[in-house]
């Protein structure tokens, strides 16, 4: 009789620790349970669009984590185990108080670079200001939902006035983490004039694009940038291709200028 009931207890013991089917509830490891393959997640974004490059499970319990690409740029996207919500951003540790994300190999940008070759920078899809037919031409890569390009921008307006020898060609550089830029320079690339220009990095309204669109010109400048490691905005590029990434002022740039050839 002690053998039965030792028996039983052993068996009683071994199905109570022994892993819960998938029915039962999790076992522990959540990537056993929920599965999200790029093609189901493109069905689930398809009102948003985009590539599903990688997928893995976010730093935070209960989402997944996308790195996905998008008219040039690239990015991470959160859906819940649920596969009912999204969201966009990034995930911030309470300890380091800094950015964390399951894809940080690919999203580390590369270490911005000292000089710049020239000779291949898509000067055609600039919007040009100051002296169009000038010899000396600086290359400012500027994103109009940055705040430090709205304040450059005021800054190269008056650096027209006191290098009126200068050719300041605007490469639209929208980053990523500004969600809305693209779309902004996008408008501003269609029209490739100074007034929507100047409304872009002034906050106001632009016009539609029409039915040509400048999107193609923007990716040619965005994929240049990228390929070339810059990753701040604004930078700017002397005649003698060295990169200065940062706000500078008029004066501060005018002194810079002088300084190449």
């Amino acid at each position: 009789m002690k053998m039965i009931f030792l028996c039983t207890l052993i068996l009683l013991l071994t199905i109570g620790h022994s892993p819960a089917h998938a029915k039962d509830g999790c076992v522990g490891e959540c990537a056993a349970c929920h599965k999200l393959s790029p093609q189901e997640a493109e069905g689930l974004l398809k009102k948003i669009g985009g590539t599903v490059k990688s997928i893995r499970q976010a730093p935070i319990s209960g989402m997944f984590e996308l790195f996905m690409e998008k008219d040039g740029r690239q990015g991470v996207v959160y859906i819940d185990y649920a596969k009912k919500n999204f969201m966009q951003g990034f995930i911030v540790n309470f300890e380091t108080m800094k950015k964390i994300s399951a894809h940080e190999a690919e999203l580390s940008p590369p270490k911005q670079p000292a000089f710049l070759g020239l000779k291949v920078i898509p000067k055609e899809s600039a919007i040009v200001m100051g002296n169009p037919k000038a010899l000396k031409k600086i290359y400012v890569f500027t994103d109009p939902d940055c705040p430090y390009c709205r304040q450059l921008h005021g800054e190269l307006k008056k650096l027209e006035k006191i290098a009126p020898d200068v050719a300041i060609l605007v490469m639209l550089y929208p980053l990523p983490s500004h969600s809305e830029a693209y779309d902004k320079a996008r408008a501003v690339q269609t029209h490739k004039d100074r007034a929507t220009l100047d409304k872009a990095f002034n906050g106001e309204k632009l016009p539609v694009t029409g039915s040509k669109d400048g999107s193609a010109e923007l990716n040619e400048i965005i994929n240049y940038a990228r390929r070339n490691g810059i990753t701040v905005t604004p930078s700017v590029v002397l005649p003698d291709g060295s990169v200065h990434p940062g706000f500078k002022t008029a004066e501060e740039l005018k002194i810079m200028l002088d300084g190449t050839k």
